[in-house]
């Protein structure tokens, strides 16, 4: 009897450590897959952003593109990761009532060297740090890439470089310790709940944009002297709406991203995922909802413009528009929401334009004006739920004025850095290129190759008068 049970006792030991490995490895998969989703993402911004500019410009800004992709992945890993998991209760980084975020707890967890590289690099015990990472790097990647496209054939080189690390490795990243973490001071004490990073990336960066914009100032020809605007249009309009329709491919990775996993050391629950503020979420729940989200936003768009460019705006407006509250709307809900932002899309960029700002693709409008659009309804329509885990009673819950914080909060983490920054390079002359560089086109100055060579360029473009 005594072997038997030793026996039995050893099987159950086995079966236990391989459901544990398999659980291991789908989260791991999980993470890893969303990884060169996301990358789809920049995929689409790389085409709609090229197709978006004219001839003379459009390699140029493809380089922009790689290199904020580029530039973006080594500072998350060696400041932003710290940043994230240093400063959720804010200064002076003391630890908060989950105990996953101190200035201490960053240091054991989130440096590539010392005791806490083990969590930075190979390390066959620790199968999700690195997946993990990665998915909250291409977060990063992708607003600098938001604030890219509303710059082009302007900008220099290494002064977009230099916004693009503090957009993607410090402003957002300290907006997402505040109000996209358990211990975030903006979810514990007001209730923020922005499952889809609406405000805390898109509107970050969206509004990030908007300070660069107001110091760079808009292309040449674009206004004329009495202050209205001309049309720029870009060079390939197939190969924008493309890149567009990709960028909804790699928000499928993106919001997949925003889940927990169960069953992990580090999960919320042991048999259902989670979103990162440890309420309930599931996959089925964001099938219906970003389905109806892009086919609202690209209907409301198609209303009131008929212009295929805004349209597949529209999709991106849709999906961001609802991001925040994915995990808890119902589908109906979803496509009321982002039909509504699909209508006013483009109002809202020709206000902006109206008022002497040259946004080359609508990037304020979409990410930012949008992003806190949608995390501001979710106080409207979601007010009342828990915005964090935990027994009811005993947790903040989503609200109106909660939600508007968030908005304020997330505005000026955008702006003010965009608009400081880009005012220092300015005054350095390193912001934007010299009149005859934009006037020839950045490809024949910046880039030693040609896009369409047997096209030849665009006829340099005068101010109107």
């Amino acid at each position: 009897m005594e072997e038997q049970i030793a026996e039995l006792t050893a099987q159950i030991a086995a079966l236990q450590g391989s459901g544990q490995t398999t659980n291991r490895m789908f989260a791991e998969t999980f993470y890893y897959l969303t990884i060169p989703l996301m990358i789809i993402i920049h995929v689409g911004f790389l085409a709609y952003e090229m197709g978006a500019s004219r001839l003379k410009n459009v390699l140029s800004s493809g380089v922009k593109n790689l290199l904020a992709f580029a530039f973006m992945i080594p500072t998350f890993y060696f400041f932003g990761w710290w940043v994230y998991w240093g400063f959720p209760t804010g200064l002076p980084g003391a630890p908060g009532p989950a105990g996953i975020s101190g200035v201490e707890y960053a240091n054991s967890i989130a440096w590539g060297w010392g005791e806490s590289a083990q969590y930075m690099g190979p390390n066959v015990a620790d199968q999700a740090s690195g997946v993990f990472f990665g998915a909250f790097a291409l977060f990063a990647a992708t607003t600098a890439s938001i604030m890219s496209g509303a710059v082009i054939e302007r900008i220099q080189t290494v002064g977009f470089i230099i916004l693009a690390v503090v957009l993607g490795s410090f402003a957002w990243v300290v907006a997402a310790a505040w109000g996209w973490h358990a211990d975030g001071w903006l979810v514990t004490q007001f209730g923020v709940h922005d499952f889809g990073a609406a405000g805390l990336v898109h509107a970050v960066a969206g509004f990030f944009a908007l300070g660069v914009l107001i110091n760079l100032g808009p292309r040449i020809g674009k206004f004329n002297k009495d202050g209205s605007a001309n049309h720029i249009p870009g060079h390939n309009m197939p190969l924008t709406v493309t890149g567009l329709m990709l960028i909804i491919v790699g928000f499928w990775g993106f919001l997949m991203a925003c889940v927990i996993v169960p069953g992990e050391a580090w999960s919320w629950f042991g048999d259902k995922p989670a979103t990162i503020y440890g309420t309930p979420v599931t996959l089925s729940a964001l099938s219906f909802n970003i389905l109806m989200a892009i086919s609202g936003g690209i209907i409301g768009a198609w209303l009131f413009t008929r212009d295929p460019f805004w349209m597949m705006s529209g999709a991106l407006a849709g999906i961001i528009s609802t991001a925040s509250g994915l995990d808890i709307y119902f589908p109906a809900i979803a496509f009321i929401i982002a039909f509504s932002a699909g209508v006013i899309l483009k109002p809202c960029a020709d206000w902006l334009e109206r008022r002497g700002i040259d946004d080359a693709v609508g990037a304020v409008t979409v990410h930012g004006t949008i992003g806190l659009y949608g995390l501001i309804l979710l106080g409207i329509f979601g007010a009342g739920y828990p915005s964090l885990q935990g027994a009811a009673g005993e947790v903040p819950t989503i609200s109106l004025m909660g939600q508007i914080v968030g908005a304020v909060v997330f505005f000026l983490l955008g702006f003010v850095p965009g608009y400081v920054i880009s005012f220092i390079l300015k005054m350095f002359g390193m912001l934007r290129i010299r009149e005859g560089a934009e006037r020839a086109g950045m490809d024949l100055v910046k880039v030693p190759a040609a896009g369409y060579p047997e096209w030849g360029v665009d006829a340099p473009v005068t101010p109107a008068e």
